[in-house]
């Protein structure tokens, strides 16, 4: 789609409204030609008021919409009255033109929790939270609910965290193979498998480093989360290796959840889980993202549904009593039945949480580089419904976020049995509190709970880099120190 900026150069406001209406479109800065069928020209004009003006053409039908607003307050203050009235007369535009709302309305970020936490912090009650979604930002009403049932969740979490407490993120990089929906940096451990000893070496030393930091500012660890990868994709020996040190050198007296991401099944084996439980890791997860084995195959996975259910039996042995697992809506060759199938069939095993993931086309995996059959937005659309009213017996739930070019412009939402929420997920979603990240790829968030000030430190994203990144990483606990003083 063609863009036309007039008055102003708010290009992330407007893109984003395109991706939102209209999600096959890539934004273009051209001219219009006589001949162009997709384009939006959108004018800004101010006096003391906020004059905007869309003209929006798609599929050769055009319609103009405008919208006028107060400005008020200081330039922060106005910059923000800006934006949202340029979102908003792109997105009433587009809806008039093309008669579809998207289930989030307007909202295109990827927290959309933190509008109803602050109006529930506020004083607002939930009903008056969930009109606000419905009314200022043409959120649907299921949506509106999921989304205030969340924000209290994030609530009850932020109100249980102490001053000086953070959560810790160890990533393991590695899976046995790369699925076609991922575009995460991991490696094929068939073909890195002579990283992995060192990789575990550079990581044992960035957790020393950063041990060091905790205690010299005072912090500890509330909350623990070894992802990746595929973290099980580690020896019985290396992942005691990585445990112990943890064990041995961070503060973690007053952590009250620890979870490893076993993911995949056919990574997972009596010794490995033992090692975890006698670490005292208490929540694990096992992702099968689908039961259907054509659609496992489709994904690249190199296990059956038989060997998840195999998996799940063997964490219960071992003594695990809180246990994830993951699906995705949207998969290559999935269907609604087919999903509704892996849904009961998960929901028969009795998991703790459940995790409902949206497919999202990222340009880094292999599934966009290829042409596959996917089920529409609309079946996806159907088949996040059926999770939502089946979950909603027995479960409850307590964190979402959404992404980029994700199948029917929908979410991810954590589903859980009520007191066996995830505190790790609310915190590292809704940014409550600082959370460290070590290892490739790791992107630590350091949060000042007073000013509310973020700092970003980025780890090196591949495994080989982050080998040799000794001297960054050190700066970076340098910064981290200097952060918490």
């Amino acid at each position: 789609m063609k863009l036309v900026l007039n008055g102003h150069d708010e290009r992330y406001v407007v893109e984003q409204g395109m991706l939102n209406l209209f999600p096959g479109e890539r934004p273009v800065y051209e001219p219009i030609g006589p001949g162009d069928d997709s384009w939006a020209v959108v004018t800004l004009r101010e006096d003391d008021r906020c004059h905007v003006t869309v003209e929006l053409c798609f599929r050769g039908k055009s319609l103009p919409y405008s919208l006028d607003v107060p400005l008020v307050g200081g330039e922060f203050q106005r910059e923000g009255i800006r934006r949202r009235a340029i979102g908003k007369c792109f997105f009433l535009a587009a809806r008039a033109l093309t008669g579809h709302t998207p289930p989030w309305g307007m909202l295109t970020g990827v927290r959309p929790v933190k509008l109803p936490t602050r109006a529930l912090l506020s004083g607002a009650t939930p009903l008056q939270a969930k009109q606000e979604l419905r009314e200022e930002y043409y959120v649907s009403p299921d949506r509106a609910a999921l989304a205030v049932d969340c924000a209290q969740a994030s609530i009850a979490a932020q109100r249980s965290l102490k001053e000086g407490e953070v959560s810790l993120y160890l990533g393991i990089p590695f899976c046995p193979t790369r699925c076609a929906y991922c575009s995460f940096v991991s490696a094929d451990v068939g073909r890195t498998l002579t990283l992995v000893e060192p990789y575990v070496d550079a990581l044992l030393k960035e957790i020393d480093g950063t041990a060091r930091v905790l205690a010299e500012s005072g912090r500890t660890i509330r909350s623990f989360y070894m992802g990746g990868g595929t973290p099980t994709t580690l020896s019985a020996r290396q992942l005691d290796r990585v445990l112990t040190r943890c064990e041995q050198v961070l503060p973690l007296e007053g952590c009250t959840e620890l979870t490893v991401e076993a993911g995949r099944p056919d990574t997972i084996n009596r010794e490995k889980l033992e090692v975890l439980r006698a670490h005292g890791v208490g929540r694990v997860s096992i992702n099968p993202q689908t039961l259907e084995d054509h659609v496992l195959e489709a994904i690249g996975r190199k296990h059956s549904s038989g060997d998840i259910q195999t998996a799940y039996d063997l964490a219960r042995k071992v003594g695990f009593d809180c246990i994830n697992m993951d699906l995705i809506a949207g998969l290559p060759l999935d269907s609604l039945g087919g999903f509704r199938r892996s849904l009961d069939g998960v929901l028969a095993m009795g998991p703790e949480n459940i995790t409902v993931h949206t497919l999202a086309m990222k340009k880094g995996s292999t599934l966009i580089q290829r042409k596959g059959a996917l089920p529409g937005g609309e079946e996806v659309t159907q088949m996040l419904d059926y999770s939502r009213t089946t979950l909603s017996g027995g479960y409850l739930p307590y964190y979402l976020y959404r992404q980029k070019y994700m199948s029917g412009s929908l979410e991810n939402v954590g589903w859980a049995r009520p007191g066996t929420e995830s505190l790790y997920n609310i915190v590292m979603m809704e940014e409550l509190h600082t959370v460290i990240s070590l290892g490739a790829g790791g992107v630590t968030k350091l949060i000042d709970p007073q000013s509310g000030r973020l700092l970003r430190l980025s780890n090196p994203k591949y495994p080989q880099d982050y080998l040799s990144a000794g001297e960054k990483l050190a700066e970076q606990q340098r910064e981290m120190l200097a952060f918490f003083r």
